[in-house]
């Protein structure tokens, strides 16, 4: 456990966020509410991204009609999660994000016209403050008291072509979400020490 006091956060909240939240794969059959959605968006909305461009667009499959239209993009292994979890996140993000940029960043309007003359510049700037969104959406999911079964195993282009067609979004990964069944989680997997992933320089 690192310095982090009880003045700086309670000890509760790391262990919900950080050191005792799990990646869930069964879940319980409890239901998130829309509400609890929205409340989800609206706390991970404030985490930073570079030029305040808030590439990240999700949308969240949660009927069963948008379900069937999923599952066929999955691989094997990740249907039945899948089918249990109350809902599935597609964490996508917009190629043309720039669009917004006089909106959302005020100061210097003329971020726009650097973007838009510039593609490959602009995909990975999006791409890049996307995933980092997403992070700050698997935060704000476990602070709502929600499970996370974050995962890259699906077909790009097949969910794309179901969910994005005639749209300047890109998937990135999908996230199930709900409230796990603890009694089949498996052993965690260790992590790398400091020494190993670190350097202070």
């Amino acid at each position: 456990m690192s310095q982090v006091t009880e003045t700086t956060i309670p000890q509760q909240a790391i262990r919900q966020l950080f050191t005792e939240a799990r990646t869930h794969h069964a879940w319980l059959p409890k239901k998130i509410e829309d509400s609890t959605l929205q409340s989800l968006y609206d706390m991970m909305k404030w985490g930073p991204t570079s030029a305040n461009a808030n590439p990240v667009r999700i949308v969240f499959v949660k009927s069963g009609k948008a379900k069937e239209q999923l599952i066929p993009c999955l691989m094997p292994g990740n249907v039945d999660q899948t089918k249990a979890a109350p809902v599935t996140a597609i964490v996508a993000w917009d190629e043309r994000f720039y669009e917004l940029l006089p909106r959302l960043f005020p100061v210097a309007p003329q971020m726009k016209g650097m973007f838009s003359s510039n593609k490959e510049m602009a995909g990975f700037s999006a791409f890049q403050n996307a995933s980092l969104q997403g992070g700050y959406f698997i935060l704000a999911a476990r602070a709502l008291g929600l499970d996370c079964g974050p995962m890259g195993g699906f077909d790009r282009v097949k969910v794309d072509e179901a969910f994005f067609k005639g749209t300047t979004w890109k998937s990135n990964f999908l996230c199930n979400l709900g409230y796990g069944d603890a009694s089949k989680l498996y052993p965690r997997g260790p992590r790398l020490p400091f020494d190993e992933a670190c350097k202070i320089i």
